[in-house]
């Protein structure tokens, strides 16, 4: 049974926790290349599918995509991990994109649910958009290609290898991974489809040379759109402690081995190294060898639970939500 707290009780933090905005510059010469190859093969697609984290579905997403890439082409905009987003606030958020981004077409997916319907709805509409659409140099051609992008680590090659399994018995799978970057370059473009023909290209994650909201690449570090390593699993953690706190989501006290809410991350990090025997053995100057509570082992097991659904369900952008009563609905997921 799930012990609750009273959010009022505690005097928690009301600003977002700061961190150099040094540590969000993040643009290896691998997303630059990308950018390069998106823009060549651009006259060669017929429409592009776009995929963000479910989690952040007004923030993060690369605004170089809307002003050149999205706007010349059909576009879908799909947002993976429905299984870590709240259900039912979907509808308002698909809503507010389609009045406030004029993106008519948003499918929720999750890709590894090979029963999901959102997946399964992708071909007809992605046929559809092309065959009403002005195809200029290719309006003659049989076959419709496909690019999709996004920033990294948002399940792209996941998102290909479904549909790829779905409608292709057989086909090789792209690799796919857990850490931001795992697709370095864009691959040769790959069948997806039999009849009609069907071929997407993958393309690497990009993100913005320069982050510069702090709390949007917070953001993106929480859901593994950034290496941990380049925010920091320390930095990251305490975000998601003010996060949790300041939306009255308390799993986190129970799962890292807490009495009660704390906004002190120290205590946190003790408390889980504690729990989870994440220990460290340090020398001290006089030779001794003593324990310690390894701290960063301890922020990525809290990383890590937020991530896999393990603190419950989350919509990160939840304060950039319209609610017609403006009564504060519930996130608890």
């Amino acid at each position: 049974m799930a012990i609750k707290f009273d959010a009022a009780a505690y005097n928690f933090r009301k600003k977002c926790p700061y961190i150099s905005k040094n540590l969000l510059r993040w643009f290896p010469g691998h997303m630059n290349k990308g950018l390069k190859q998106i823009d060549r093969t651009l006259k060669s697609v017929d429409c592009v599918i776009e995929v963000h984290d479910a989690r952040i579905p007004f923030t993060g997403r690369n605004p170089v995509f809307s002003s050149s890439v999205t706007s010349a082409k059909p576009h879908i905009l799909v947002l993976n991990k429905k299984d870590l987003t709240i259900p039912s606030l979907i509808p308002k958020i698909k809503d507010q994109l389609r009045e406030e981004h004029n993106l008519q077409n948003v499918i929720y997916t999750n890709c590894k649910d090979q029963h999901c319907r959102g997946i399964k709805s992708i071909k007809p509409i992605m046929i559809d958009l092309i065959k009403s659409s002005n195809r200029f140099n290719r309006s003659e051609e049989d076959d419709f290609n496909v690019m999709i992008i996004g920033v990294p680590n948002v399940g792209k090659s996941s998102l290909i290898n479904m549909l790829r399994s779905t409608n292709m018995r057989g086909a090789h799978s792209l690799q796919t991974g857990a850490v931001a970057g795992v697709t370095r370059s864009m691959h040769m473009k790959m069948k997806i489809n039999h009849d009609p023909k069907i071929f997407m290209f993958d393309t690497p994650g990009i993100l913005e040379p320069t982050v510069s909201d702090m709390e949007m690449g917070l953001k993106l570090a929480l859901c593994a759109s950034l290496q941990d390593h380049l925010v920091g699993e320390e930095a990251i953690a305490d975000y998601l402690l003010y996060w949790l706190n300041k939306h009255g989501k308390f799993k986190y006290v129970v799962y890292m081995g807490l009495e009660e809410p704390t906004d002190d991350i120290n205590e946190v990090l003790i408390a889980g190294a504690r729990k989870f025997n994440r220990i460290r053995r340090v020398r001290d100057y006089d030779g001794k060898v003593r324990d310690v509570p390894d701290f960063l082992e301890s922020a990525r097991t809290m990383i890590r639970a937020f991530r896999t659904g393990e603190l419950g369900r989350a919509l990160l952008d939840i304060d950039l939500l319209r609610f017609k009563d403006r009564a504060k609905e519930s996130v608890h997921g």
